[in-house]
């Protein structure tokens, strides 16, 4: 008895407890029901879409030579026999690089020496033979014919004093290519030869060492045929109008390997004479200034030609665009805050902003800030961008 009583309290405590649940629950949706309900409507910043000057660029892999690249030759054969410069080191015009063992040399300048008296020798007796000769003629003491033949041994005695005197001065030339000096003043690179190797003869090396100029410096690159064609004739109008070439649209600049930019400005060269009929391209040379010689021949480098400037040019943020299947999309909003969809069609880039080739006129007023929230059509509420955050 007393065990159904117990139970029977314990359901009624229980439906008590579930009566208090409910009540409670109740009370806190008519609380919830009294707060105001938040708004959805997404906030996003927005950024004017502006105008001005920019520049158009392309860019060309060009390969850098000295100004002047100088090769250095062993112009006579024989065995090295000092190297007298710092390799990779600045050198003077006339410096002494080389010397090649002179003995072979002075051998040769010592025999055409001897040859040289030799031959005065004959042409002083040829010249007494006609002397002597001469007035007996004259009585007609010796037939014309001796007269004839003295005359004809002094002019051969002469000839080979002068081909004699020759062969002496190409001997002393060949001893000079012993020596072999600086043509230039400029930087010496490594040389390909050391101390008692023979050269000046294959497969030894003829071409000892190069000395380059390098206070400027020559970039050469390959253009397209249509390329040229453009840049041909903003080079030829600069040429052909003084004030115009002071304004040519045309400039030349080098981006190094690191991506840096060079500071120092190109100025065009020349064109080569022919397009090549296989790549259909043509050669470009550019001339940059090299004061503090950080550019060195053989490197490679980025030529960025500036062909033009697109005056009045439609320009937004880069990260105003969006890009989906293909396409490129702005997000325009108006003056009561409906969200428009704009397909643009996007040019080079021009520092963190894009030039809009199609798509915007300029003025208009697109999504910057909460481009993920938005769609066509939506409403939304504009947030104000600072304007360090609308150019990062």
């Amino acid at each position: 008895m007393r065990m159904i009583i117990h139970l029977g309290l314990a359901g009624t405590n229980h439906r008590i407890a579930m009566i208090a649940g409910m009540l409670a629950l109740v009370d806190l949706f008519t609380a919830c029901s009294d707060r105001p309900i938040p708004d959805m409507t997404p906030q996003v910043g927005l950024v004017d879409v502006g105008t001005e000057d920019v520049p158009l660029y392309k860019e060309f892999v060009g390969q850098v030579y000295g100004f002047q690249d100088i090769p250095i030759r062993a112009r006579v054969e024989g065995y090295l026999d000092g190297i007298h410069f710092e390799e990779g080191r600045p050198v003077k015009k006339g410096q002494l690089l080389y010397t090649i063992d002179p003995q072979e040399q002075q051998a040769r300048m010592a025999r055409t020496q001897s040859d040289l008296a030799e031959a005065r020798i004959m042409a002083v007796n040829m010249k007494n033979e006609l002397d002597r000769i001469q007035p007996l003629a004259d009585i007609n003491a010796v037939s014309e014919r001796d007269l004839d033949a003295a005359i004809a041994n002094k002019g051969a005695s002469e000839a080979n004093v002068d081909a004699a005197r020759a062969n002496l001065r190409v001997a002393e030339i060949e001893l000079g290519y012993t020596r072999i000096h600086a043509p230039i003043d400029g930087l010496i690179g490594r040389t390909m030869a050391k101390v008692g190797e023979f050269v000046g003869r294959d497969p030894n090396p003829v071409i000892l060492n190069t000395v380059s100029a390098i206070d400027h410096v020559r970039v050469q690159f390959f253009i397209s045929e249509r390329d040229y064609l453009e840049l041909a004739r903003e080079v030829h109008q600069g040429q052909a109008d003084d004030d115009r070439q002071h304004n040519a649209k045309a400039t030349f600049e080098l981006i190094l390997a690191d991506g840096s930019l060079y500071e120092e400005h190109g100025v065009f060269d020349f064109l080569d004479r022919n397009v090549d009929a296989t790549t259909g391209s043509i050669m470009v040379q550019v001339s940059f200034p090299n004061p503090n010689g950080l550019i060195r021949p053989g490197q490679y480098a980025k030529v960025r030609v500036r062909f033009d400037v697109k005056e009045g040019g439609v320009t937004v943020p880069q990260r105003s665009v969006r890009e989906f299947q293909g396409r490129q999309l702005v997000y325009t909003v108006d003056g009561s805050g409906k969200v428009s969809e704009v397909q643009v069609r996007i040019g080079p880039a021009h520092g963190d902003k894009f030039l809009v080739l199609e798509g915007l006129k300029g003025g208009e007023q697109i999504v910057l800030e909460g481009l993920q929230k938005v769609r066509d059509g939506a409403q939304v509420k504009i947030l104000e961008v600072p304007v360090a955050e609308a150019s990062p």
